[in-house]
This record gives structure tokens, sequence and C-alpha cells, in this order.
């Protein structure tokens, strides 16, 4: 086996230009992908279906961060434009053993499936409301993202953590410097800071007044005595806000260009002879809306196919490689199939002890979401040619800038 690259590295495009190209070259690289994450950081790639499962429960792979060599020899800088994505805090994101079953065990007394399937009519109505909002707009033209596909995850994600509706405006900007690769760097400090603040103080109106919602769950949980402390929570609450609104905005989004640009699937849905939670899954697994998770360091040296992943390096899982590898999902992944057997063997939510605690919401959202759109726009399509949308500068997700459709005639 082999610890050393095979290949040059590839540099993931901070632009983020063709998605579906580099997840090819990254597929095509190997299992194990030698990459080098914007900003010039060195890293690894895992790229096929089977490895990644794989990875994502070895124990040898962790997220504690001062395993990385480059961590500790000081080679990554605090204004790195992505260190709040490897470096975001104690939470059960980035602890593993026993102190990720402790703070997952907690977490999960608050995120319950009820709490979740009680937010069913609170999706339906938020829904309903910016459709009405959508059919009294002049015009058949709109931004879809802006309107329907932003709006509804964030107003779900407020209510659920009780978020202020007034904080939203602000963590909308400051989730887009979160996540881009393109945030100046003397802004990446600031940017963290203040997310932590909103976040600190949601969780002292909540100690203040409680309410029913999952952050004064969250304050409430408790195992044995054990509680989580309020830097937890503050974590806790900052990776579920981020990943809670981003993911189902590129889902609903990535769905909606899907079938307009897949004809046939769209009648399949349409007529209901294929039910929208295909949909919902063939999206997640054929255009994932979180590209490549970032990250995990190994212990030791860890076999990966005919390579090495080395102690002490850093590795991502490259969502957007694994949802079209063949050896996983036959000779046609590379197809849009909303037909596809089996479709919930992708790990687009995760995979493992961190699988995403949030899945179930996401889902929820989308398979209200998309089929309400629907019944009320049904000739809904894109008012711009497929090539004319553009990525947003955002190595983790796929994520557009706009959606700009036709609601219909």
């Amino acid at each position: 086996m082999t610890a050393g690259t095979l290949h040059d590295p590839i540099h993931l495009d901070p632009l983020v230009r063709d998605l579906d190209a580099e997840s090819a070259a990254l597929r095509a690289a190997g299992p194990l992908a030698a990459v080098v994450l914007p900003g010039g950081v060195p890293a690894w790639a895992v790229t096929h279906h089977a490895e990644a499962r794989r990875l994502l429960t070895d124990p040898r792979v962790v997220k504690d961060i001062e395993v990385w060599g480059a961590w500790r020899r000081g080679e990554i800088s605090s204004d790195w434009p992505l260190i709040g994505l490897a470096n975001p805090g104690r939470s059960m994101l980035t602890v593993d053993g026993a102190d990720h079953r402790r703070l997952r065990s907690l977490v999960a007394q608050a995120l319950t499936p009820r709490r979740v399937e009680h937010m069913r009519e609170r999706v339906t109505e938020l829904t309903t409301a910016l459709l009405d909002d959508l059919a009294r707009r002049p015009g058949p033209l709109v931004d879809l993202k802006a309107e329907f596909a932003y709006p509804l995850p964030m107003y779900v994600i407020a209510d659920l953590m009780g978020l202020a509706p007034q904080r939203l405006p602000r963590l909308k900007e400051l989730f887009e410097k979160f996540f881009s690769t393109q945030t100046p760097p003397e802004e990446v400090p600031a940017t963290l800071a203040e997310l932590a603040g909103i976040m600190a103080e949601t969780v002292a109106d909540k100690r203040a007044t409680p309410g029913d919602d999952l952050t004064s769950a969250l304050i409430q949980a408790s195992t044995d005595g054990d509680r989580l402390t309020d830097e937890e929570i503050v974590s806790t609450l900052q990776l579920m806000v981020a990943a809670g609104h981003e993911t189902t905005i590129s889902l609903i989004v990535n769905a909606v260009v899907n079938l307009s640009t897949h004809p046939d699937q769209r009648h399949l849905v349409l007529s209901g002879r294929v039910p929208w939670s295909a949909v919902v899954e063939e999206t997640l697994r054929w255009s994932t809306p979180t590209s490549h998770v970032l990250i995990r360091f190994a212990t030791e040296d860890v076999p990966v196919g005919d390579r090495v992943l080395p102690a002490g390096d850093a590795l991502i899982v490259s969502y957007g490689a694994i949802g079209r590898d063949e050896r996983a999902h036959g000779p046609t992944a590379a197809d849009f199939d909303i037909t596809r057997d089996n479709p919930h063997r992708h790990i687009s939510f995760g995979h493992g002890p961190h699988v995403c605690p949030g899945a179930a919401l996401s889902r929820l959202e989308a398979g209200v979401a998309l089929p309400a759109l629907y019944a009320r726009f049904p000739e809904l399509d894109l008012a711009v040619s497929p090539d004319e949308l553009r990525n947003k500068p955002v190595v983790t997700q796929n994520d557009l800038y706009e959606l700009p459709v036709r609601l219909g005639a």
C-alpha cells in the first residue's frame, strides 16, 4: 500500500464552477484522493461509497482537531475561511466515543421523533403562506430560492430552536460568511464570534424564560444529573441551525432543477406513478446538498483501498462523488432516476455515529414543500438555461446563488 499520493492533488475549486466534473475527477482518482482545500490546506477525500461507510465507522478516524498534525504544527491559521467548519467548538459533531454518546444522548432527549413530527403542521402552514405570497406576485418570474426555498427552512429552524425572528436577516448574512470560501480572512474571527454570541444570548433568554422549543429542551435535558454545558448548547445550536437550514435549502432547490431538466421524471411524479419521497431520496443521492463534509483526522495509518490515510492527516467526506459511485448504484449511477431500486442506499446524511440528527426534519420539510409547490404551480419551470445557473462559492454545499423560474402561464 502507498501512503503518498499516486496522482497530483485535486485542488477543490473555491468558486465551485463545475461540481459534477470535480466530483467525477475525485471518483476517478480512487477511493482515497489527495486534495487541496481552499486556502492551500492539504487533505484526503474519501470518494467511494463502500470505503466511506467503513471510514465513517472506523474508531481510528476521529473528530478531535488536536490529532491533526498540521494544526499542532501551527500550519492552520485562525483566519482560514473554513476554520469554523474544522473547529466549530465542543458539540456532538466534534467529539467521539463516550463523549459523543453522552452529547448525542442528551440532544436526542430534546430532538425527539415526536418533536420533529410535531413540526409538520408548522411546515405546512409556512409552506402555504409562502406559496400564497408567490401567487400574489405580479408576473410569472420569480427567484424561487429567495422567495421559497430559503425562507421555509430558516423559519422552520427558527421556530424549532426558539430563535427570535428579528435575528434571521443577520443570521443569513453571518452563515453566508461562515460557509463561503470568499470571506476575507480578517472577517472570519468576528463572524464566528458574532454567531456564537447570538446563540449564547438565545440560551440565556431561554434559561430565563423557557418555552416549547429545542433550545429550552436542550437546557433541560438530563441523564443521571448530567446536563449540557452552555458551551455545548451554544455549539449544538450553531451546528443545528447551520446544517438545518442549508441542507434543506439545497435539497429543495436541487429537486426543482432536477425535475425541470428531466421532464420524463417530472411526469412520473406529477402523475402520481412515483411518490414524492422518491424525488427527495434521488435528489439526495444524485445532487446531494452537502458536497464535502469537513473534517476528520487519522489517529494512525488507516488502509483505504490500495492507499493509506496517514496518521495525523485530515480526511473529508466527498458526498458529491460518493452519490454517483457505480460500485454502489450500478451502471446508471450517473442518471437521475426516481424509479431507482433501494433509494435509501445513499449516505448523503452521513453514516455511523455522526449521522445527521436533522435528517428526519429535512426530509419532512422537502416532503411537504415539493408536492405543495407543484400542486400550486404544476407548470413551474426554469426561466433560464441550466448552464446559466451558478453555484455559490461554498465548497461544502451544492448551492446556487438563485433559482429563476416561471411559475406558469
